[in-house]
């Protein structure tokens, strides 16, 4: 009778199990592998949060123009801002993020956005956009349900949609190009109905291109707000022929990410007029 080898059959046994954490592990060590550590919490998203990642940052324009008026943009994560510090350093007018999805308010609003009108500022709200949550009519009541309106007070701005690379899984959502479009056309089109303003549509040339096919559908419509953080804007996506405001970096003094306005005050205000 031939001997029982146990460890021979052990060995059989465990090969597959062992096979299979061999995969595991090459893929967890592939680049760009993400692990649960690297998503962010849903609510923590803002304007330009991808740009570095997938775009890079370059160097700070050089000087500015007369027909630029320097802005800065805010989220929760700010909390209470130094708007008399961004007032005297020049700033004047300035976005706050009002919502994300369907499931998250700015805890920090009420400061940001009164305190920016209380220096004397014009200052409007973002909604930062997640596409794979619900539909963009759904979002955009939301938005304006919750600091996204609009009023012809001279001092306030017109809503943004911020579509950018999502934070928290794939980069365009799950969706196709062409529902994409529809989603943002969604969006846009109930924003409107809601409030009687076109949203401002904040994006990076190379995800527009990516995730809506470079769309030229709604330069005739939706002022463009472009993140670069480099010395020039760069190509613009299809169908903006220029654009409205520049988000050109993430590294600005007293808070982070600071604009330019393409114009001068007078350009800013009759934004906000309508």
């Amino acid at each position: 009778m031939p001997a029982h080898r146990s460890g021979s059959r052990t060995a059989r046994l465990l090969a597959p199990a062992g096979t299979l954490l061999a995969a595991l592990s090459l893929l967890l060590s592939l680049p760009g592998a993400a692990s649960a550590a690297d998503v962010p919490a849903r609510g923590t998203a803002s304007l330009g949060m991808g740009v570095v990642a997938h775009d890079g940052r370059g160097s700070l324009p050089t000087g500015t123009t007369a027909a630029q008026t320097e802005g800065v943009d805010v989220s929760g994560h700010q909390g209470n801002v130094a708007w008399s510090t961004l007032w005297s350093s020049g700033v004047r007018w300035a976005y706050v993020k009002a919502t994300e999805g369907t499931y998250y308010k700015n805890t920090s609003f009420s400061q940001q956005y009164t305190g920016s009108y209380g220096v004397g500022m014009i200052r409007g709200s973002y909604h930062f956009a997640t596409p794979d949550t619900t539909s963009g009519a759904v979002q955009a009541n939301y938005f304006a349900d919750n600091g996204g309106g609009w009023s012809r007070d001279g001092r306030t701005l017109p809503g943004v949609l911020d579509i950018e690379w999502n934070p928290y899984g794939d980069q365009c959502y799950g969706k196709t190009q062409a529902a994409m479009v529809a989603w943002i056309r969604d969006f846009v089109n109930t924003y409107k109905a809601r409030t009687g303003r076109d949203a401002v549509i904040y994006t990076a040339t190379s995800w527009w291109t990516t995730c809506t096919g470079n769309n030229a559908g709604f330069g005739a419509t939706n002022p463009l707000w472009v993140a670069r953080y480099n010395t020039t804007v760069g190509t613009l996506p299809a169908g903006w022929d220029y654009y409205t405001i520049w988000q050109y970096t993430s590294t600005g003094p007293t808070v982070g990410d600071h604009d330019k306005f393409n114009g001068a005050l007078d350009r800013v205000q009759a934004l906000a007029n309508g």
